[in-house]
């Protein structure tokens, strides 16, 4: 939960900044979201590759913390039968 608020929060001083100084975002949300998801998937393409090359099971790590954790949260990350992943 911490990292939530604390990017919240660096985004709402950062907010803040520009209202003061008189500066728009950036970019639209919309744009700004879709550049953070290919910031996040472009993050797991070298991992990928690499085990493409080594011939390395790929859909074993796509469900890794490393990767579905990654991109999609703590929740995405499928958990054994005794609940721990």
């Amino acid at each position: 939960m911490k990292p939530y608020l604390l990017s919240i929060g660096a985004g709402l001083l950062v907010g803040v900044i520009y209202a003061l100084i008189n500066v728009r975002s950036p970019a639209p949300p919309a744009i700004a979201l879709l550049g953070l998801l290919g910031m996040l998937l472009g993050e797991q393409a070298v991992p990928i590759a690499k085990r493409l090359l080594t011939k390395a099971p790929v859909s074993a790590y796509l469900k890794t913390p490393e990767c579905a954790g990654q991109v999609l949260g703590p929740q995405a990350v499928t958990k054994d039968p005794e609940g721990q992943a």
